[in-house]
């Protein structure tokens, strides 16, 4: 639809025969990131930008880098910092803020939206003195009623894609300028970035730039025209470090830029702010940007879609349905990818936590909590913050969700902060603090139903009893690990390109999008999907015949019905011991059997007893059971992380295939964490290990990812009389090895000891 009020060209007083490109560039690194990929990313992209851009005295641009970036780059490469600030200066460069740890908006508190984005802008006012007027959205995930927190939280503007415009209801010729919009009375101005100059720059020549600008300058003098996109795209995505620098591609960018000076004029947002009036007031749906909405689609519905795609463009009917067409919702994520949503629901634990504790407003600037300490309760804030980037929680054409190190570091920090809340109540980790545990129930993971926590000031449990009673978090709280951080495999649209075989791009610096390249051999061999969560305490039963390769594979039959089926629980409380006990009365084949088992836990414990009781088994017959484990953020392939018998030999690296007969016990270690992980069982057992690997799309290509590691003791059981069998096992979790070794490198001054 029109909005026939709304005037394509301002008042004969505004006119003007420019046209005012404005170019906003935004530099973001994940928290958890790999410090070498900093460092590759800062070398082919982020310096030598500046060093060409720095020669170009009269084109001022806009720069958006992430906290978890600036940070970085404040620590390892202060002189860029400094570049930075001398540009800002000059006025040849307006910083634009943000979220301070680039989360999605829609995704955290009202609280920390307005916490991290004043927090930030406070930190780069102070660095770069100057007025922090915008801020860059946050993979551009919008939803209308973040206008009144943008503004509360001192924004001007901000920089969504012409998708959401145009799913608003605007023609493309209606997009040159920028839009106020509003919520609760309260004004925000939103520039539309250009897809059309998305896909262009860098992968096309500078003279199509030009070629699509220079008529927009003729229809509608004094328009604007916004661009806003990666800077990773200018040397760190493949192929563009030759392309942009030594191809020489964004000298000639700018040199082109300059030559057409007569009509077209490069500005800041604030610049054009400034100098143009908006086009009128709009309204925006919930959107991101066009292939983000894409990907939020369920698998079988994005397979549909672009299938459908591909069919209309092949009638040439795409452009014509286009701008009716929408993808899916961002929050799907959740749904998508259920471990995104344990990871935000935690979140919102310590959220909800730090806010009760703290008793600050809603600006997260006020400590006026009841501790003497409110240090403890900023550090845990900050930890908070940094476990709130985004980029562990969903997955589109890059490793998002799929790569272990990103959903690591976010439990790393909402659990540190957990431990600094504590240390702030007087519940420390220390020797000298006193133990406790706790046995609590709640809907922790927001599915309506009730969850059970069992919790010390060592380790913490989240256990699921609508969900085949599976333990789905285990944080070994020492070493702020979640053991328990699994990706399971499913299903990805792209998976049809896999199955298609390598192909070359049309050109070398093509998009990301375009590309299928393979980074191991045979991955459409690898492909596998799993049946249920891969989680712990996964309660099997087996044919006395199934074989490790058959359960590694999936190519076997469950013949009992509690791998997912629900378990009642009983919350049982001692002042030092607390036990969850879970029943499910089910059926193995065509016969009733009862699972109870039983998880306790000790004040200050670093063990967990699990107790297992079978009911109803066939007396005198063989039945095959098993409990499977699944054991995150332990890598394979690397020899300081392997598996060890009870005499500590090692037994191969942890992506080892084992198969042992009638043991007691398996050790796991990692000697980068400092975790030695020990199963014991009071009954012989047999133990299978494998490792859960996915075949997923990141930046450089379709690669295989180790996402966990399967323990699964199981047993050949034959029932007296009575049809009962029972088992206890004790889930050790020993992080000496990291308590000395931070120990050793507080006292050489390397680490904080706040904790």
């Amino acid at each position: 639809m029109k909005f026939p009020d709304m005037p394509l060209t301002h008042s004969p007083t505004d006119m003007s025969p420019t046209l005012r490109l404005v170019l906003v560039f935004h530099n973001h690194q994940p928290v958890g990131n790999f410090d070498g990929v900093f460092e590759q990313a800062y070398r082919d992209s982020y310096c030598p930008f500046l060093d060409v851009f720095e020669e170009y005295e009269d084109l001022p641009i806009a720069l958006h880098t992430s906290g978890s970036l600036m940070e970085w780059l404040a620590a390892r490469r202060p002189e860029y910092v400094d570049r930075l600030a001398a540009l800002v200066a000059a006025g040849r460069l307006e910083i634009v803020g943000g979220a301070y740890y680039e989360p999605i908006l829609t995704m955290i508190p009202r609280r920390d939206r307005i916490g991290q984005i004043t927090r930030y802008a406070e930190w780069l006012a102070d660095r770069f003195g100057t007025p922090i007027n915008g801020m860059w959205m946050p993979e551009r995930v919008w939803e209308q009623s973040l206008t009144n927190d943008l503004v509360d939280a001192g924004v001007r503007y901000t920089l969504l894609d012409d998708f959401h415009f145009k799913n608003a209801g605007l023609d493309e010729d209606q997009l040159h300028g920028y839009y106020i919009t509003e919520d609760d009375t309260k004004l925000l101005a939103v520039f539309p970035g250009s897809e059309k100059l998305r896909y262009a720059i860098p992968f096309r020549e500078p003279e199509e730039t030009i070629n699509y600008l220079r008529p927009i300058a003729e229809r509608q003098p004094g328009a604007v025209v916004a661009f806003g996109d990666d800077g990773e795209k200018f040397g760190v995505w493949p192929g563009t470090k030759e392309h942009v620098y030594e191809n020489g591609w964004l000298r000639r960018f700018f040199d082109t830029l300059v030559a057409n000076r007569s009509w077209l004029s490069v500005v800041t947002p604030t610049e054009a702010l400034d100098q143009v009036p908006p086009l009128g007031k709009i309204y925006i749906p919930e959107g991101s940007y066009r292939e983000m909405t894409e990907w939020a689609l369920p698998t079988a519905h994005l397979n549909e879609f672009v299938q459908l795609k591909h069919r209309l463009e092949h009638e040439g009917r795409w452009q014509e349905v286009a701008p009716f067409i929408r993808g899916g919702y961002w929050r799907n994520f959740k749904v998508k990818y259920p471990e995104t949503n344990e990871m935000y629901a935690r979140m919102q634990m310590v959220s909800r936590r730090l806010n009760d504790l703290d008793g600050a407003g809603s600006n997260g600037k006020r400590w006026t909590g009841r501790f003497s300490d409110q240090s403890l309760l900023d550090q845990a804030r900050a930890e908070l913050y940094r476990g709130q980037c985004n980029c562990g929680y969903w997955h589109g054409a890059f490793g998002g969700a799929y790569l272990p190190h990103l959903r690591n570091a976010v439990y790393q920090n909402l659990i540190n902060a957990d431990n600094l809340l504590d240390a702030a109540e007087g519940r420390g980790l220390g020797e000298t603090d006193r133990a406790w545990v706790e046995l609590t129930s709640d809907d922790y993971n927001l599915d309506g139903r009730p969850e059970v926590r069992l919790a010390s000031n060592r380790l913490m449990a989240l256990v699921s009893p609508p969900y085949g009673g599976h333990l789905y978090e285990l944080d070994v709280r020492p070493i702020c690990h979640n053991l328990l951080a699994t990706l399971s495999r499913r299903e990805e649209a792209y998976h049809e390109a896999v199955r298609g075989g390598e192909k070359a791009p049309v050109d070398d610096v093509a998009s990301i999008h375009d590309r299928v390249v393979f980074k191991q051999a045979n991955l459409d061999q690898r492909l596998q999907y799993d049946r249920y969560r891969r989680k712990s305490l996964v309660d099997h039963f087996y044919s006395n015949d199934v074989s490790l390769d058959s359960v590694a594979a999936g190519n076997y039959q469950e013949f009992g019905d509690f791998v997912t089926g629900p378990f009642e629980a009983k919350l049982r409380r001692n002042p030092d011991r607390m036990q969850l006990q879970l029943t499910r009365d089910g059926r193995l084949g065509d016969r009733p059997v009862r699972i109870t088992k039983g998880l306790t836990l000790e004040a200050g414990g670093e063990s967990f007893e699990i107790a297992y009781r079978l009911e109803g088994l066939p007396p005198g017959e063989c039945v095959h059971f098993g409990v499977e484990f699944n054991f995150a953020g332990l890598p394979a392939g690397i020899d300081d992380r392997y598996f060890h018998d009870a005499r500590g030999q090692s037994l191969g690296q942890l992506g080892t295939r084992l198969d042992l007969a009638n043991t007691d016990y398996l050790g796991l270690t990692d000697e980068w964490l400092g975790i030695d992980v020990e199963l014991q069982s009071d009954q012989p057992m047999h133990v299978w290990t494998f490792p859960i690997e996915t075949v997923s799309q990141s930046e450089a290509g379709f690669e295989l990812v180790h996402q966990s590691v399967v323990v699964h003791p199981h047993w050949y059981i034959t029932a007296g009389r009575d049809g009962r069998w029972s088992t206890t096992m004790t889930l050790n979790l020993d992080t000496s090895a990291a308590e000395k070794r931070r120990a050793s490198e507080r006292k050489r001054g390397r680490v904080s000891s706040s904790i």
